[in-house]
């Protein structure tokens, strides 16, 4: 017979944690992990990385998922390699070879060839991508041979760096360093570029090692989050403002707090701002006021001297924040 499985005892878990995805696994094979060590109740991750992909992966707990589409939206920085001469069905490593062709260009050339993916471009959209058409992933077209019809995006690429190149010998490649706008394919730039130099080409290797104020040196990895104690895994979650870096922070006295926290309108003298991170004393009954830093209460805008709610923290939420958090409490 086989022994019972043990049960894990969830908990109320508030903040974001800084992944090194491995390769591999999924997104969201990565998040169930980390999840189920930390036993969190409720979590979410910032955008999807593929199998084949490394790096920077922001895991958000309990509150802080109300926020992680802002970093949906955030730029994104890669380290990739493009093998050159061979095209594959998926752009990358794991499909099957369909094209072989001699590289025959110079480093003037790929240089050159760099320079026109600079700024706001425009990409299709791979079919081994988890995009929709017609509420289904294009990968599950892609399984069944099939080919839809996608339109082309608009994207930007603030920067292309050549860390890297070897035109010759018989693996011949580029390493790029890519910084660019949400929702570019990195395969997709591969591919393009490949085209461009004449050769066309595939993804060996792609790393994320920054999204938005986030980059790889903050990271822990999976096995690394294992084999540390309780304790000291719930010491590497951030709190959740850190997914409001760059919003206009204003804090209200508790009278008008507790009134934001009801979902009202406040006026004040406030700037024209898209976006605020509000802060206040903790909700009557949360925790001592008198003894700790203003708490997060949730996002907003300004317009016209009011106040707008965005995504608030429930008094719950904010508690549980306060138990847990040593900072905070302290």
């Amino acid at each position: 017979m086989h022994a019972p499985r043990t049960r894990v005892q969830r908990r109320p878990v508030h903040g974001v944690l800084l992944l090194d995805k491995p390769l591999g696994l999924s997104s969201n094979q990565a998040l169930q992990k980390a999840k189920w060590l930390l036993r969190a109740e409720k979590a979410g991750h910032t955008g999807t990385l593929d199998p084949l992909a490394t790096g920077v992966l922001p895991l958000c707990f309990g509150a802080a998922t109300k926020f992680s589409q802002i970093h949906l939206d955030a730029d994104k920085t890669y380290e990739t390699t493009v093998r050159l001469g061979v095209k594959t069905a998926t752009g990358d490593a794991e499909g099957d070879v369909i094209e072989t062709r001699a590289v025959n260009c110079t480093a003037g050339q790929v240089v050159e060839v760099l320079d026109r993916f600079m700024g706001p471009i425009s990409q299709v959209p791979p079919m081994h991508s988890a995009l929709k058409k017609d509420g289904k992933p294009l990968y599950e077209y892609a399984r069944d041979g099939e080919t839809v019809e996608r339109e082309a995006r608009h994207v930007v690429i603030h920067d292309l760096e050549l860390l890297d190149m070897q035109l010759q010998g018989d693996a011949p490649y580029l390493r790029l360093r890519v910084c660019c706008s949400k929702g570019t394919y990195i395969r997709t730039l591969g591919e393009d570029i490949g085209e461009a130099l004449g050769c066309g080409g595939h993804l060996t290797m792609l790393r994320r090692t920054a999204t938005g104020p986030f980059d790889a040196s903050q990271c822990i990895a999976l096995d690394a989050l294992e084999a540390l104690s309780e304790t000291d895994r719930l010491a590497r979650l951030l709190p959740v403002q850190v997914l409001l870096d760059g919003h206009d922070p204003v804090t209200l006295d508790a009278d008008h707090a507790g009134r934001f926290l009801s979902g009202l309108r406040r006026r004040g003298d406030w700037a024209d701002s898209a976006r605020v991170a509000v802060f206040g004393p903790a909700p009557a009954g949360a925790h001592d006021p008198s003894t700790s830093p203003p708490v997060l209460l949730g996002s907003a805008h300004t317009t016209a001297g009011e106040l707008i709610p965005g995504r608030l923290l429930s008094p719950i939420e904010i508690q549980q924040i306060l138990e847990t958090s040593p900072e905070l409490a302290s």
